[in-house]
């Protein structure tokens, strides 16, 4: 069984070139169903945030294909083209990026809360579609737990701190004055809620743009006001911030829109969205600053980082051995039934002239080889697990290729 992903992320691309690769869930669903269907592929999970997008695999041991081929088909570009954005991991190497993405050391803002509930929903929307199989469910599964553990056990100053904690904290550096400034965030899903939470404890008053779904239900954080999406340039212009952090294709804020309103007064357009909410060229207009996610990089305020780093290490190191040792299990446990029914038919061999003898009528006879084969089956299964829980990894597997030899002859 292999393990395969390819990547995109902030470290190598830009918005734009991500926003190429990015996924919804609908058609993440399409996507992680069309390379299930592949030869040699057995499950897959696709995980596509706003800093980046991965594709997970696993593979039969002989597979020699490429999941980067596979995305640029889904995708209709040219690999040639884009390869050098991308990273590739295989086996050791990738659970061992998934285990440091998941608690937060490779996001943009040093262990950030987000990203386990991100790799949470991936994992669970591939269920959903049948789209995951063992390895990758108890892969996911001891990342996030690892991730868990870290959050609870390992004290990070700035874990708690979002993109849009950091573009507050980098405006009020600049002298930007958020307390009591209308402020508007378009979309209230996740990140749009965040957003808005996080302008309010700035201090702003916040109003949050609305869809009309057919539930009839819209919940927004306690305190905003809000509007609906429709309605979003009749108050463009009396707010100091504007947030957009919507899943949309489409752009929220076009230069179209934006030049038909009057902007007398310095405003700040902030961009969460991959793909891009608004349209780069407003940010040309006079009076408008406009940043994107990238523009908020990586917070280190935890004053004893060195400790929280090594600590967290160890825990990753420790669940990342719980996996290894279910995965090298998984693998060896058809070796061990097939060595221990070698082993049954070896002993029946062995017995049957006797059993054959015996003054048992003839459905005793096969009562009782029945019953000799259980307790031998049985008596082999205890041997080889007991063996397995006292020797050295290296050891037991002499031990099993020895006794795989022996049957072989």
């Amino acid at each position: 069984m292999g393990i395969w992903m390819v990547g995109i992320d902030h470290n190598k691309a830009s918005v734009d070139v991500r926003a190429l690769f990015s996924f919804t869930k609908k058609n993440a669903a399409a996507a992680m169903e069309y390379l299930k269907k592949q030869e040699g592929i057995c499950g897959s999970i696709i995980l596509s945030t706003c800093n980046r997008m991965e594709i997970w695999a696993s593979t039969n041991d002989n597979w020699d294909g490429s999941l980067l081929e596979q995305l640029c088909i889904l995708k209709e570009a040219d690999p040639t083209e884009f390869s050098g954005f991308f990273v590739e991991r295989k086996d050791y190497e990738a659970v061992d990026h998934l285990f440091h993405l998941t608690c937060g050391l490779k996001s943009q803002i040093l262990c950030e809360d987000q990203i386990i509930t991100q790799v949470k929903d991936a994992l669970s929307l591939a269920r959903e579609h049948y789209c995951t199989d063992g390895v990758l469910e108890v892969l996911f599964r001891t990342a996030i737990t690892a991730a868990k553990k870290v959050k609870t056990d390992v004290t990070f100053s700035r874990a708690n701190v979002t993109a849009m904690d950091q573009a507050v904290r980098m405006l009020k550096a600049q002298g930007v004055d958020i307390k009591g400034q209308n402020c508007m965030v378009i979309g209230n899903g996740e990140m749009g809620k965040l957003a808005a939470q996080t302008l309010q404890r700035a201090g702003a008053k916040v109003t949050v743009t609305v869809r009309q779904y057919r539930s009839g239900v819209v919940n927004i954080p306690k305190g905003c006001e809000q509007i609906h999406y429709g309605e979003r340039m009749a108050l463009f212009s009396d707010c100091k911030i504007v947030v957009s952090a919507t899943a949309s294709p489409n752009l929220t804020l076009t230069r179209e829109l934006i030049e038909q309103v009057d902007i007398s007064q310095p405003m700040y357009l902030i961009d969460l969205a991959v793909p891009r909410d608004i349209e780069p060229t407003i940010g040309k207009i006079t009076n408008i600053t406009l940043y994107d996610i990238d523009d908020f990089q990586t917070v280190d305020g935890c004053g004893h980082l060195e400790d929280s780093l090594a600590l967290t290490e160890a825990i990753l190191d420790e669940k990342k051995s719980e996996f290894y040792n279910w995965l090298e299990g998984r693998d060896l446990v058809p070796r061990i039934q097939e060595i221990k029914s070698e082993a049954v038919t070896d002993l029946y061999l062995r017995i049957h002239k006797i059993l054959g003898k015996l003054p048992l009528e003839e459905t005793d006879k096969v009562q009782l080889r029945d019953s000799i084969e259980t307790a031998a089956g049985k008596a082999v299964n205890k041997m080889m697990f007991g063996l397995k829980d006292s020797l050295e990894k290296e050891t037991f597997l002499e031990c099993v290729k020895g006794l795989e030899k022996l049957y072989e002859e």
